[in-house]
């Protein structure tokens, strides 16, 4: 039994069995997150954890992008009170969620991958945290969150050379686990999180939470030196330097101060 529901026309949800599919409908933007998209994904994630019919999720994009991380013209303005920032970066959740990628998943895009649970990926997605180009520092957990789920050099790879890597690199390195033909992501997705749904949701629930709890351990920790690298980046004459040649479409001239 199929179920489709539009929390806005942002984001499009739709039920396949005890199964939520959550899509990021802002192509027209590569799915970038600002204001009334992060609501959206609030709401739909708010769904997915409050339904004791729902038993995993699913997260994916739209015509070919993930998402492209924070829509820079939102200048932040993205967080919501019980997901944090994008609806799910700081979100308490019991009920996993399968990331199915295709195409770019860059900046807060990758962010996103990194909150889910699990992750498959087509041939065609593309992982990074470009934000060193632009002045920045990732802010939403890719700075300890990569490193958990990469391996610490190619975490710091990604971080410092702000360089993207492609789909079997992701899948080699463990960050993916399928790897599937183009256009064929969100179906083996689905897959996945139907094959953790027919398990005992309370055992399932407390073995995620069990997992979570050890994993997020030196979260507080990683917060806060994230925070001390966010503060420095926007003392710095670089930050406006790297978001104008962004939005100018040109190459940024660093001052290095």
């Amino acid at each position: 039994m199929e179920s489709a529901g539009t929390p806005s026309a942002l984001v499009r949800t739709e039920r396949r069995g005890h199964v939520l599919v959550i899509r990021m409908c802002r192509a027209h933007k590569r799915n970038a997150v600002d204001r009334a998209l992060a609501d959206a994904l609030d709401e739909a994630f708010n769904t997915l954890d409050d339904d004791p019919e729902l038993r995993a999720g699913v997260l994916t994009g739209s015509d070919g992008v993930f998402s492209a991380g924070s829509d820079l013209t939102a200048d932040g303005d993205y967080v919501t009170e019980r997901g944090g920032a994008y609806g799910l970066i700081r979100r308490r959740r019991s009920t996993p969620l399968v990331a199915a990628v295709e195409g770019p998943a860059l900046g807060g895009g990758l962010e996103l991958v990194l909150a889910c649970d699990l992750v498959v990926a087509s041939a065609t997605a593309v992982f990074g945290l470009p934000e060193v180009r632009r002045g920045l520092v990732p802010a939403c957990a890719g700075l300890f969150r990569g490193p958990r789920a990469l391996p610490v050099n190619l975490a710091r790879e990604l971080a410092l050379t702000g360089d993207p890597f492609d789909a079997d690199r992701a899948y080699e390195a463990g960050l993916v686990n399928r790897l599937t033909a183009e256009g064929a992501a969100l179906d083996a997705a689905v897959a996945l999180a139907a094959r953790v749904a027919r398990n005992a949701p309370v055992a399932v629930r407390a073995s995620l939470v069990a997992m979570d709890r050890w994993l997020t351990a030196e979260d507080p920790l990683g917060w806060r030196a994230t925070a001390e690298a966010v503060a420095t980046v926007e003392a710095s004459d670089d930050l406006a330097e790297g978001v104008a040649a962004f939005l100018e479409k040109r190459a940024p001239v660093w001052k290095g101060r």
